[in-house]
């Protein structure tokens, strides 16, 4: 080990107090003398520079990152949902804290890219950032998808996630049971804006649709199905899927029971729907008045219609699904496994109930 000097070795120098390695000494004193045989200006930024391998040639992360999210942006209402720009964004701004934090420059080489460095963004994530593991799992997958674009532009020579084994781990989704559904159907809070949120809560709970997709509905997603019902035929805000849902009876009542809502009356827009922010406060107060020991959300409601209202109630999981909206089955799939659950609760209390029962005609014989 020594002491990095800030100019040259002739005795005279001044030691800047930081202790370096041998090898890193070898490769400053390397990129310094192929400065002096260029006829180079050596500077501390340049030999930083060139330590970290960052050169004019070379693509830089955070650089291409910012160039994909601008083509995201100008593709968004083509390819993409305004979310997805959103998700890319903070994930952009996680790395670049990262990278700041981490490396103490503003951006580094893709080519820097290895195992160590997405070991070390994890952690970071975690750690730093407070991220679940799931959401650290989504935000690692987002650079993945722009380091595979800078591979496959022939930006750099090696995909750095060939070897990249971190897995999504599957969360139970809350959902209301029947009963539940009935007890906030028949609360009735005698608060205006309690009974407008709650009766838009059940709207999305029988039709699955997301807080962003039934805010934006509008009379002209309402048709006249081939079943001669009316169904709703939208497209989901956050994967620009299309949706065709058979609106049943409840659900039914409640649009037309806001109809002539003096907030949307000189709008195109079937439902008084307030902010998220504004909804979810609300939607904690109901779950206190009804007793539910659940965090009501629309996310909530989603997974309930997925559940209780139909998959429990024989509908195919593969109608579910394009209900849902969902590209993928495996999405849909995990309700069905969740069901299983709730099947293998209810089947262990009945167990126990018969066993009650043989326990006293043994005890009378």
């Amino acid at each position: 080990m020594f002491r990095f000097c800030t100019s040259g070795c002739d005795g005279n120098e001044s030691s800047t107090g930081v202790v370096i390695s041998f090898s890193t000494k070898n490769k400053i004193y390397h990129y310094q003398q192929r400065f002096i045989e260029k006829g180079l200006t050596i500077t501390a930024e340049k030999l930083r520079d060139a330590f970290l391998e960052k050169d004019t040639n070379s693509k830089m992360v955070l650089e291409v990152f910012k160039k994909h999210n601008e083509d995201v942006k100008s593709l968004i209402g083509i390819d993409f949902a305004p979310n997805t720009l959103i998700r890319y964004q903070t994930t952009l701004n996680h790395i670049t804290n990262f990278i700041s934090k981490e490396y103490r420059v503003e951006d580094i080489p893709l080519k820097q890219i290895d195992n160590i460095f997405i070991n070390r963004l994890e952690y970071y994530l975690k750690t730093t950032e407070n991220c679940s593991h799931n959401t650290t799992f989504k935000y690692v997958s987002n650079l993945k998808k722009v380091v595979r674009i800078a591979y496959n532009n022939g930006w750099i020579e090696k995909d750095p996630f060939v070897n990249y084994k971190t897995k999504y781990k599957t969360v139970d989704r809350e959902f209301l049971l029947e009963q539940e559904i009935q007890t906030m159907i028949e609360k009735d809070f005698r608060i205006e804006r309690l009974n407008q949120v709650k009766d838009i809560f059940i709207f999305c709970c029988y039709t699955g649709l997301a807080y962003s997709d039934v805010k934006k509905l509008t009379s002209d997603n309402i048709v006249l199905g081939i079943d001669g019902d009316y169904w709703i035929k939208t497209k989901r805000t956050k994967t620009n899927s299309q949706t065709n849902i058979p609106i049943l009876p409840s659900a039914y009542e409640i649009l037309l029971k806001y109809q002539n809502h003096p907030d949307i009356k000189n709008h195109e827009k079937v439902l008084p729907v307030l902010s998220n922010q504004k909804m979810n406060s609300y939607l904690k107060e109901i779950a206190d008045l009804c007793g539910i020991q659940k965090n009501l959300t629309f996310h909530l409601a989603r997974h309930t219609f997925a559940t209780t209202v139909t998959l429990n109630n024989g509908v195919s999981i593969e109608s579910v699904s394009k209900m849902l909206g969902h590209k993928s089955m495996r999405t849909t799939q995990h309700y069905a496994k969740i069901l299983d659950r709730k099947v293998s609760h209810d089947m262990k209390i009945l167990r126990e109930k018969f066993a009650e029962k043989n326990e006293i005609k043994v005890n009378g014989l």
